[in-house]
């Protein structure tokens, strides 16, 4: 006499399979304690932000070439010296930040970073640096410039691109307006408005 067992359901037996796989691969995940990703986001609370402010900070950089003692070097100069707007030559800076125009007003901080002539038709440079403050609640913190600085037009403009301290995610921007150059020395003072967005 022939055995009479039901014929089983094909659905239901890849129903079966795969439910037993996402639980042995779900199993697996948990034990090894890996979690397959890497960002998330986070409430800025946690990190201690409170409401964005705008602020507006205003001194003067004195990028000095000359002298015993300058405060920008060049670290990588032209293959020829033929091009009439210095094109490809890079100068390193650690410029003093003061609050009036003099060299002898309070220092404030001090810009720190690079510039290099990026243009050759007119002089203009690629800077990139940042204004390390050292002063008042300020002292420690950063922001962060990069832009392009047409050196010979009334008001350049740069952008704000980040920051450290109590300037974390800063964003915004800067006007750079020569009050006084020496085109002898290539010594220069230049005034600097900044407006920068921060918590």
């Amino acid at each position: 006499m022939a055995s009479t067992f039901p014929t089983p359901n094909p659905i239901f037996s890849h129903f079966i399979t795969l439910t037993f796989l996402y639980i042995l691969v779900t199993t697996l995940v948990a034990a090894t304690g890996e979690d397959d990703t890497f960002g998330k986001r986070v409430d800025r609370r946690l990190l201690g932000l409170k409401k964005e402010k705008l602020s507006h900070f205003k001194f003067y950089w004195h990028d000095i070439l000359s002298g015993p003692n300058p405060t920008s070097i060049p670290v990588v100069l032209p293959p020829s010296n033929k091009s009439t707007t210095a094109f490809g030559i890079i100068n390193m800076i650690d410029d003093p930040l003061t609050l009036g125009p003099k060299l002898s007003s309070k220092m404030v901080g001090r810009a720190q970073g690079l510039y290099g002539s990026a243009s050759q038709q007119g002089i203009g440079l690629m800077m990139v640096m940042n204004f390390a403050f050292m002063e008042g609640k300020y002292n420690g913190s950063t922001i962060t410039v990069l832009g392009r600085n047409m050196i010979f037009s009334k008001v350049r403009e740069m952008a704000v691109i980040s920051g450290t301290g109590l300037f974390r995610f800063a964003r915004g921007y800067v006007q750079a307006t020569t009050h006084t150059v020496d085109l002898k020395t290539g010594d220069a003072v230049v005034e600097y408005n900044i407006y920068v967005m921060h918590y």
